[in-house]
This record gives structure tokens, C-alpha cells and sequence, in this order.
């Protein structure tokens, strides 16, 4: 039960008292190794014979699970892993390609500045990013990955999202540990689920009905004959594979520049650099002069913001990743073969290890976006110091997106608003929230925090 609820803590005492550094354990009933150490890790992110989607749907919880009875590749005589993960990469991969993001950036660029133009018009000015942030990547992964009548939707993106995070709290520990039990938390998994599959059924019927097509994900999925159950299954992977990650560090990063002054600053001379080149009239406010610049500077252009968004990846991403022994046979751990990853176990490696590593990451638990910075460059120090967008064999097939979205979320929160404070629901100052070190995922904070900001007049 530790491994579920003190993630982080039962790591480090199992490394701790074990001399390799690597130990086992059973969660319910299934047993799993977790590993630690260089050697360890390589061997975790390089492995063709450990399956990442087998270990994720077992141990994680939660996101949409697919086996031979509903897998859209089944009947081409694949496995799971070559045929749910294929056909789900092929599928995320066409509808987050450049020139599908370049055709709907200018919509994107509406969709965030229509949300913060809500923020502008709030009496208060103080938010929770991780509710109005949060709810605007929201409606851009839906944008991209669905359609466009829930993006445009405000009502239908409320209840999606609401859906969306009911499946994603059933990720209990009895439900992970047992999943054959009919714990609550199953029950309101599938209601969700079915109330999504309604709704983008009833999207795609209607275009049916009225011989409509769109320029969207969902009319890619229908015109490449997908059913409404495959297409529900990739919008809500797809949720799950971007929406939490880019959803919490858009609002996190904020949080950061907001606490430390001389990096929001220099982002700040970055974006009037970049309005400087691509709309030289200063008469107009910098939040029109950023909608000049095309997709491929939003992707070159901002580096000062990568770096940003880099370090806060690094304190964000400390979870546990998950694989599956599928080879059938033992795994070595070491060249003596005397510790082995069993077949059909499954394997833990935990990326806080290396990601709070003080021997690699000088004072780990601080945000420090110089540490990337060529005279620095800590995350060169081992192989795979930095996991966050994924490595080897599993690299992050969204990670256009990911990046393009937050980059202009934070480039067009800092041109709307200046004199950004911590503070509490009160609007007083206070400091930053703290990591949640035991968390199963990149994940919102535990206590409320807020922004409070004031509108630029430029």
C-alpha cells in the first residue's frame, strides 16, 4: 500500500536498504522491480523487450486501457503493444504535425486570448492558473485532438472536463492493486467514459445527418474510417497523454516567473524582441504585434521561455514510470545475471532519482533556468539526466504541441499582464507551493494558490 499512497518515500527507503540499489515488491498481485542507478535507468528507457503501454495500464490507472477484445489493430493479428500504441501513435502523430498546428495557430492564439480577456475583465484580478490556466489548455488539446464544437463550446468544455478528470481520480489504489474488484471508483470510471463516448457520438452523427465535414482531428479519425469507440479512445489517450502534463506546468511556470522577477524580465525583452522583428508598430499593444509571428518562430524564437519551461518540467516530472517484461523470459540487471526482471513482471523506475539528483542537479529542489545554460549544462552530466519529454524508445510523439502551446500561453499571459504576485484567496503575498514529492503524476498542487496580476496599458 506504500508504493501507492508515499510513492517517492517508499522509493528511497527500498533503495536505501537494498546494496544494488534495485528491490522488489508486489502491488496486489502483481510483482514488480523497482530499479534505480545509472546502469538501471539506461537499461529501463532502452529495452525493445519491456512494453510501456502494458506497464502504464496496470500501475498507473486511470487513462484508457485497450486489450485484444477491443484493440482497432487486433484483426491485422498484432499484440497490444505493436497494435494499440502503433495505431494510437499513427493517429496522434497526423493531427499534431506542423502544418496541421500552423493551419489552426491563428484559432489557438483566439482561444488563449479569449480566456485571457476573461482574466483582464475580472474585478478581483487575482486567478487560480491551475483552474483558468489549466482550463485553457484544456480547450486547446481539445481543439487539436477532438473537434471543434466542443472547443467552441463553453458548456461542452466544462462537462467534458469535468468527465475527464472524474476517469482520471479513479486511478484508486484498490483499484489499481485488484482490478477485478467492483470498487466505486469503477462505476464512475465507466459512467464518465460512456457520457464522453455520447457527446463526440453525437458530434460526428450530426455531421453525418447534415453531410458536414470540418477541418479537425475528429474528421480525420471519421474519414479514415474509425469507429466512435476507437475515435473516443484516442481523444481521451490523448487527453491523457497531454492535457495533465501541459495543463499543470503552463500554470507552474507562471508561478515561477511570477516568484522570481529577473527571469520574468528577461522573458519579457525576449517577446519584445521577437514583436520587434515581426511588427515593428510599437503603436500597437504587444499582445497584437505576438499574433505576427508564424508557427515556425513560435518554435526557434523563444528559447529564454524554453529554458524556463525546461527546469520546471524537471521539478514537475517526479513520478514513477512503469514497463512490462514481455520477452518471456529473465531480464539481467547486471552482467553477472544475479539480479533478474522476471517475465511478466513489471518494472519501476522512479525520475526523481536523477531529476532531484544533487550530484548531477545543483540544489535540486530549486527552480533555476541558467542550470541549461552552455557553462552549466547539468543536464549533460549523465546519460538520460533529463527525462521529460521522454527518451530512447519513448520520446514524447506531442511534444510540438506541448511546447507550442505553453510557449504562447506564457508569451501571451506576460503581454496582457504585468506585476505578477504569489498570493493566497485573500490576495496576499505568500510563497510558492510545494512539490507534491509522493504524487503517482505530474499533478496540481495540494493547497490553493493564486496569481494576482494587473492589465498592461500598452
Amino acid at each position: 500500500m506504500q508504493f501507492f499512497t508515499e510513492r517517492w518515500s517508499f522509493f528511497e527507503r527500498q533503495v536505501a536498504l537494498s546494496q544494488t540499489g534495485n528491490f522488489s515488491f508486489y502491488a496486489g498481485d502483481k510483482p514488480v522491480v523497482g530499479i534505480s542507478g545509472d546502469h538501471a535507468r539506461k537499461l529501463f528507457f532502452e529495452s525493445k523487450t519491456m512494453s510501456l503501454s502494458d506497464g502504464y495500464a496496470a500501475l498507473l490507472g486511470g487513462s484508457p486501457r485497450v486489450n485484444r477484445e477491443n484493440n482497432p489493430m487486433n484483426s491485422q493479428g498484432v499484440d497490444r503493444e505493436e497494435g494499440f500504441t502503433s495505431y494510437f501513435n499513427q493517429r496522434i502523430a497526423a493531427v499534431v504535425k506542423g502544418p496541421v498546428l500552423a493551419r489552426t495557430l491563428p484559432q489557438l492564439i483566439d482561444d488563449i486570448r479569449g480566456g485571457l480577456d476573461r482574466l483582464a475583465a475580472k474585478q478581483d484580478r487575482i486567478t487560480n492558473p491551475f483552474d483558468s490556466v489549466y482550463r485553457i489548455v484544456y480547450q486547446l488539446t481539445m481543439r487539436i485532438a477532438a473537434c471543434d464544437e466542443i472547443a467552441s463550446n463553453q458548456a461542452l468544455l466544462d462537462k467534458t472536463l469535468k468527465l475527464f478528470e472524474t476517469i482520471g481520480d479513479t486511478a484508486t489504489p484498490l483499484s489499481i492493486m485488484y482490478n477485478w474488484m467492483p470498487v466505486p471508483a469503477k462505476f464512475r470510471r465507466l459512467y464518465a467514459g460512456v457520457q464522453l463516448y455520447t457527446i463526440i457520438k453525437s458530434v460526428a452523427d450530426a455531421r453525418r445527418k447534415e453531410e458536414r465535414s470540418e477541418d479537425d482531428a475528429l474528421q480525420f479519425l471519421i474519414d479514415h474510417g474509425d469507429d466512435i469507440f476507437k475515435i473516443t479512445t484516442v481523444v481521451v489517450g490523448a487527453l491523457f497523454a497531454g492535457q495533465v502534463n501541459s495543463g499543470v506546468n503552463a500554470s507552474w511556470i507562471l508561478l515561477y516567473l511570477a516568484n522570481n522577477k529577473a527571469w520574468c524580465q528577461r522573458v519579457r525583452d525576449e517577446l519584445d524582441t521577437v514583436a520587434d522583428r515581426h511588427c515593428p508598430d510599437k503603436s500597437l499593444p504587444i499582445r497584437d504585434r505576438l499574433a505576427y509571428v508564424p508557427y515556425e518562430d513560435w518554435e526557434s524564437e523563444f528559447p529564454i521561455i524554453d529554458l524556463c519551461l525546461k527546469d520546471c518540467i524537471r521539478l514537475q516530472v517526479s513520478s514513477a514510470c512503469f514497463r512490462k517484461n514481455i520477452s518471456g523470459r529473465d531480464i539481467p540487471l547486471n552482467k553477472a545475471g544475479t539480479e533478474v526482471i522476471p517475465p511478466n513482471a513489471y518494472v519501476a523506475y522512479h525520475a526523481r532519482e536523477i531529476h532531484q539528483d544533487p550530484t548531477v542537479y545543483k540544489n535540486p529542489l530549486e527552480w533555476d533556468p541558467a542550470r541549461y545554460l552552455p557553462d552549466r549544462a547539468e543536464d549533460k552530466k549523465k546519460e538520460y539526466a533529463w527525462l521529460g519529454w521522454g527518451v530512447a524508445r519513448h520520446p514524447c510523439i506531442g511534444i510540438k504541441f506541448a511546447k507550442l502551446e505553453i510557449t504562447i500561453i506564457v508569451a501571451f499571459f506576460l503581454a496582457y499582464f504585468e506585476e505578477l504576485q504569489v498570493v493566497n484567496e485573500n490576495g496576499k503575498p505568500r510563497g510558492l507551493p510545494a512539490v507534491n514529492k509522493n504524487g503517482h503524476q505530474v499533478r496540481k498542487p495540494d493547497e490553493q494558490v493564486f496569481l494576482k496580476y494587473r492589465p498592461r496599458q500598452d
